[in-house]
This record gives C-alpha cells, structure tokens and sequence, in this order.
C-alpha cells in the first residue's frame, strides 16, 4: 500500500475522483478515501511511527523461526548445567554444531497419534464447539495396544533418519 500513496495523492491531485483511482489501482474505495484524507491532515503520505501491528512472540514470522533450545539464555543454562548437552552456534544465521534436524518424523505424537486422531475427529465438519468436544473424547478411543505399536515402530524411525542422513523419507 505504502507504495501506492504517492500514486493515489497524485491521482486525486489532478481530478480524479476517489471511485475511480480505486477501480483503476483495484483496490477498495476507503483504502483510497483513507489515503487521500492522511495526506490532507498530515501534509505527507509516509508511514507514520508506532503504526501497525504491535509484533509478538505469536508472529508467524516468529514461530517459524524457533527450533527448540536454540535461544542464546536455554544454550547458556544447558552448557552450564548439562555438559554433556549438544550445542549449536545461539546465532541463528550459523548453524554449526551438531544440531540434530527437526523432523516431526521422529515424534510418535506428530507422525501416528494424530492422524489417527484427526481421522477419528475430523472425518467430518463440526457445525459447533459441542460437537468438536464430543469428537475430541476419540482421544480415549487410541487403545493402548496401538499405542504400544506406535513407540515399538520408532526405532525403526531413527533408522529411516539415519539411513535418509537427516532428509525426507517416509
């Protein structure tokens, strides 16, 4: 948006009406009506400061940048209270160390319980949050004997990571 502004001031500024900057920039009408009106209180199209979303720990941005016990103060503690801890560079930007990858591959919940869960949950839409509730209690449907097979097929798990040196494998 912010590179539209100087367009949209000088639109108006030469006649244009507010409906027809909008259709031609395709871009709603109080986009172009809130631009025009910054401009004439303020003097100025910039971004104004403190403006925009506050960033928190929730970001996508942020989470997606994560990995577990990778932040500076977790490395620091473990060092300190966990010799024999493996550690990494708390620089994100040089991963050097001996970081095992993450791959939810290698977590019984995320590549067998779930998707049973979600098959049993999830095999069709709920119209409420009831109806969600009651779908959920297929947690304690899982038997303990599927359970049981589940942590028995992991070590073959860590071999398929193994084998697939830390990559993509099925």
């Amino acid at each position: 948006m912010a590179d539209l502004r100087p367009a949209i001031i000088r639109a108006h500024q030469i006649g244009r009406g507010v409906r027809e900057i909008a259709r031609f920039f395709d871009i709603p009408v109080m986009t172009v009506s809130d631009a025009i009106k910054r401009f004439e209180e303020y003097g100025s199209n910039k971004d104004r400061p403190g403006r925009g979303r506050k960033k928190t720990a929730r970001s996508k941005k942020n989470i997606l940048r994560a990995p577990g016990h990778k932040a500076y103060e977790t490395q620091n503690f473990l060092r300190d209270k966990c010799p024999d801890v493996i550690s990494v560079d708390p620089h994100w930007r040089n991963p050097i160390g001996e970081w095992p990858p993450n791959s939810p591959d290698l977590n019984p919940l995320d590549y067998a319980v779930w998707s049973i869960l979600e098959q049993k949950a999830c095999a069709k839409p709920h119209s409420n949050v009831e109806s969600l509730k009651r779908a959920l209690k297929a947690w304690n449907e899982i038997t303990l004997d599927t359970l049981v097979k589940i942590v028995d097929n992991f070590p073959k798990q860590l071999k398929a990571c193994v084998d697939a040196k830390g990559g993509h494998f099925e």
